[in-house]
């Protein structure tokens, strides 16, 4: 079984508002500066998505001010936050294959996948899926597939970590759950590499599976996690292969969180006191939401040091088992510029992943990036 997950330099975006459409893919895959391109979490059929529920701010975590919600991009320094009431992608997974296998067609020159130099190689595309047990086995057969007809190495991220679903609260917090999912995936696995032809000229080939995880808070959450890995890897059937899980994107946006935005009402006075009618704070939700409360899931510089914790307990405890340090980790959230970079990598992220400075800055916020580690001596 192999596969080849090279990510060089070591920098993407996570699946995020921002990698939605193919003009976006294609800016991010033209892009010298990120070493994969992930889009964004699809369904099988598409996510039904309103404008008017489905929404996104930035904001300034010092002063809690908020830009309008669904603003395409930011210009204020200091608006480093954001906070997201948004479910999937609208676009079903065939339209992202679809715009995979464009932007193949689109490479220039052919580069065989067999190429000794992953350097030469031209850079993933991370597909980034969520869904139903069922359906995620279905999506990772059609990315399978896929990958005989696309230069560029597939990987799919399985996104068990959204909190913005009603009535669906992220699989990755309960190992039960978690665990249904490492089970049908490892059977799937079994089975791509069963029909896989195999030759002199054509190795076998194993499209790496990743999760998504969402903010874990207390050791408990780790623990399961961890657990179900080993599980998948000792007890679960076939038992000849190893844990499916090739890689671990941490972390997801956190979830119960809120911003509000103030307003200001006319009140009138009691008769017996002085002064008439007066103004008065008052407090809305700042965005929109499905369940109507506003709450969404926190994402930015507010969160960047939660996932750093996410990242090295993950990390740390990976290492711990034989049967999981295989794993990598993608480190997401709150990585604004090199210094953000730095520490997600020096905590143990292989690859660090961009999202809210992406949604801010656009695509030059890679190069941001890697030019300062170039002029470091990185």
């Amino acid at each position: 079984m192999k596969h080849n997950l090279y990510i060089q330099p070591p920098i993407l975006n996570s699946a995020n508002p921002w990698c939605s459409t193919l003009e976006q893919l294609q800016e991010l895959y033209a892009s010298p500066h990120t070493g994969a391109v992930t889009t964004r979490t699809s369904l099988l059929d598409g996510f039904l998505n309103d404008s008017s529920v489905h929404q996104f701010a930035f904001y300034n975590p010092a002063t809690h001010n908020a830009e309008e919600p669904n603003s395409e991009s930011s210009t204020a320094a200091d608006t480093t936050g954001s906070l997201n009431t948004l479910g999937y992608s609208p676009l079903p997974l065939m339209t992202y294959l679809g715009f995979v296998k464009t932007i193949s067609d689109q490479i220039p020159e052919p580069i065989s996948h067999s190429s000794p130099n992953e350097a030469h190689k031209p850079k993933p595309f991370i597909i980034s899926v969520t869904g139903s047990v069922d359906d995620v086995v279905e999506c990772y057969k059609q990315i399978c597939a896929l990958q005989h007809k696309v230069l560029m190495v597939l990987a799919m991220e399985v996104n068990l970590s959204c909190p913005n679903i009603p009535g669906k609260p992220p699989p990755a917090y309960n190992s039960d759950s978690l665990l249904s999912y490492l089970s049908a995936l490892k059977q799937e696995v079994k089975h791509q590499l069963d029909i896989e032809p195999e030759s002199s000229h054509h190795r076998k080939i194993h499209v790496p599976i990743g999760i998504k995880t969402p903010p874990y808070t207390y050791h408990d959450q780790y623990q399961q996690l961890i657990d179900s890995l080993l599980v998948s890897a000792n007890e679960i059937e076939p038992k000849d292969l190893p844990c499916p899980i090739s890689f671990i994107t941490a972390t997801n946006t956190l979830g119960s969180s809120l911003l509000l935005t103030p307003t200001f009402e006319s009140a009138t006075s009691p008769p017996s006191s002085p002064g008439g009618s007066k103004l008065r704070e008052v407090f809305h939700h700042t965005l929109n939401s499905a369940n109507g409360t506003g709450i969404g899931g926190l994402a930015g510089a507010p969160l960047h040091p939660l996932a750093l914790g996410n990242v090295y307990t993950i990390k740390s405890m990976l290492f711990q088992h034989n049967e999981l340090d295989h794993i990598h980790i993608i480190g997401v959230g709150g990585v604004d510029d090199v210094e953000g970079f730095l520490r997600m990598r020096a905590v143990g992220a292989s690859a660090v992943g961009v999202g809210t400075a992406l949604g801010r800055k656009g695509v030059k916020v890679f190069e941001e990036i890697n030019e300062v580690l170039k002029q470091r001596g990185f």
